[in-house]
Formats: C-alpha cells, structure tokens, sequence
C-alpha cells in the first residue's frame, strides 16, 4: 500500500495546476450526482458521466482497457479503468457506502501500472457523494493527494 502526502504541502503550484486542470472532470461529476441523486447503480453513473464528457467536448475513452507486462511477456488479463480522459487522467466510478483502502488502491495500482499522473475516484452513491484526486510522481513513487 502507497504511503499518501498531501502535495499542497510539497509544491502549492503544483496542486493549483493540477486543480484546474481537473476543475471540469469533477465538476461533471458532482453535477451526474446532483442530477441523478444517491443510491444508484454505478453503471448508471458511468453513462451519465459519458453523455456530460460529450456534451462539454472533453476527450475521455470510456472503459479503457490496459495489459501490463511481467519478465517481457504480456500477461493476458486485461485491466478496465472506467474513463481515461484528457489523456491524462483516470477516473475511476464507485456507487458504495463509502471509498476505503480497496477503491483507492484499485485507482493507484492502475496509475502506476500505466504511469498515469492523475486520478479521481469518485463515489456516488452517498447522499454526500465522496471524490477523491491524486497525483502519482512517477520519479519519486510517491502519491499525492491534492
């Protein structure tokens, strides 16, 4: 399990940068939750958030499917993020009681596995919906809450 910092702490513009650059993804997710309410099925969630990702015009591949490599060999499961969006940043949906150790370290091991920066993991189904970002320094292996 990842040790977590708080990355205001470590690089306060990094943090302003990369809150911007998220602005948009959360954003359509607090407002799939506003709509929609609590208690749903995550599925549900997911299309909402699609048809929101299209209407903005924000890039994003739905369901995107990754395989990692062990000794120079692909192993042949294949990983599914919920969006890969912006070419940057994954969001990974939930629709439980609340986010905890396995949700979070679902979203970090598919960000190392694939080196990629930024995660959300985002909880619907609470009446107060839960979303969580993080950053992944590759160069450092040290993940970041921001």
């Amino acid at each position: 399990m990842y040790s977590i910092k708080k990355l205001i702490t470590t690089d306060s513009e990094l943090t302003r940068s990369l809150r911007a650059f998220t602005f948009d993804l959360l954003g359509c997710c607090q407002q799939v939750h506003q709509e929609m309410g609590p208690f749903l099925n995550e599925y549900m969630y997911q299309d909402a958030l699609e048809i929101l990702l299209i209407e903005k015009g924000i890039p994003h591949i739905k369901e995107y499917g990754f395989s990692v490599e062990f000794h120079n060999q692909k192993i042949p499961h294949r990983h599914i993020v919920d969006f890969f969006c912006k070419e940057k940043v994954f969001i990974e949906c939930k629709a439980i009681e609340h986010n905890g150790p396995a949700q979070r370290q679902q979203l970090w091991n598919y960000m190392r596995l694939t080196n990629t920066p930024i995660g959300i993991l985002y909880n619907f189904a609470p009446i107060i919906d839960e979303g969580e970002r993080y950053y992944l320094d590759a160069k450092t292996k040290t993940m970041y809450v921001f």
